[in-house]
């Protein structure tokens, strides 16, 4: 009898169980059920940053950096001076050209005025020392240029020869020219040629002063000097840049979504995100610019069957209004 009794205890205790047991896993799938229906998405991120508009500053005079006025950091205004470069071979160029022009004019009045001994005598004198200096400069021009062939003369001082050569022999052609006229006597057509050595004189000394514009180099407009490249004395060649600046008022914003994203984001639209390094502060932007990124950006699915391949897009936004603070490379948050 007593066996009886434990047998049907133990029945009882493990019906209890398995009830229990029924009970808390049903508990558990109501609850996953629940939060399965009820617990909110989370929200697609999408990670962008700023850009900026960044300018080389840059000139057409080759020479030495002798000044900056500017260092890294600097806000400047439009039209502030940012550095001097000097060049000893331009400024001799201008001396030549504006020499060459008084030369023409003199001719110019002396042909108007007639022909006299006197003017053909100072021609033919100014054509010997164009011939003397012609001879002096290819000499030195060829002495440069075999050091330089040795590696014992810089290339730039051997260009230097070389233009100093080559201005000579145009000061000869037109020392020629003059005494040829002097010769020939004051034509018409002599008084023409005259005039137009005259216009040809002065425009070699506007394309040398065209040049020496650029010896201080300014800013184009209001902006913040983001980066100076050479050092004060290096010497630097044409075009070559010599700092960075970043335009103050142009700033915008770019982020790459999935094409099934656009429909949320047209043209023209305005949304709120979110510059963590401004204090997580939320700013307006309004989108202007949707391009594709091409098959080098294209997502790829992960399924194999299903689905489809989604292509990239680059959206880029302005901000609606002025954000102190907001710098190019700054990251923005999307949800």
């Amino acid at each position: 009898m007593a066996t009886n009794d434990i047998t049907s205890n133990e029945k009882k205790a493990e019906r209890s169980l398995l009830l229990t047991m029924a009970i808390v896993l049903g508990v558990v799938a109501v609850i996953a059920v629940i939060g399965f229906v009820f617990m909110n998405k989370p929200s697609d991120i999408i990670e962008g940053q700023v850009e900026g508009t960044t300018v080389r500053i840059s000139g057409k005079l080759p020479g030495r950096v002798v000044e900056f006025f500017v260092e890294e950091g600097d806000t400047v205004h439009a039209g502030d001076t940012l550095v001097h470069i000097h060049s000893s071979l331009v400024d001799a160029q201008l001396t030549q050209a504006e020499a060459l022009e008084n030369v023409a004019k003199a001719q110019n009045r002396k042909v108007d005025a007639g022909t006299r001994s006197q003017i053909i005598n100072a021609a033919r004198d100014l054509l010997s020392q164009a011939e003397a200096a012609v001879t002096i400069t290819e000499k030195t021009y060829r002495r440069i240029d075999n050091l330089y062939k040795e590696g014992v003369m810089s290339e730039q001082k051997r260009d230097e020869a070389k233009a100093a050569y080559d201005a000579a022999v145009a000061a000869k052609g037109a020392a020629e020219s003059q005494y040829s006229l002097a010769k020939a006597g004051a034509q018409q057509e002599d008084k023409e040629s005259t005039a137009a050595l005259v216009s040809a004189a002065g425009g070699g000394v506007a394309q040398v002063q065209a040049v020496l514009e650029d010896s201080y180099l300014t800013a184009p407009f209001d902006g913040t000097i983001d980066q100076v490249y050479p050092q004060e004395g290096e010497l630097v060649a044409l075009g070559a840049p010599i700092m960075s600046l970043l335009r103050n008022d142009k700033r915008w914003i770019t982020f790459n979504v999935r094409e099934e994203l656009l429909n949320d984001l047209p043209m023209g639209k305005k949304i709120n995100v979110m510059v963590p390094a401004l204090g997580k502060k939320d700013i307006e932007v309004e989108i202007y610019y949707i391009r594709d990124m091409g098959s080098y950006a294209t997502w790829h699915s992960t399924k194999a069957t299903g689905s489809w391949d989604s292509r990239t897009f680059e959206i880029k936004a302005r901000p609606t209004t002025h954000v102190d603070g907001l710098r190019p490379g700054m990251s923005i948050i999307y949800e």
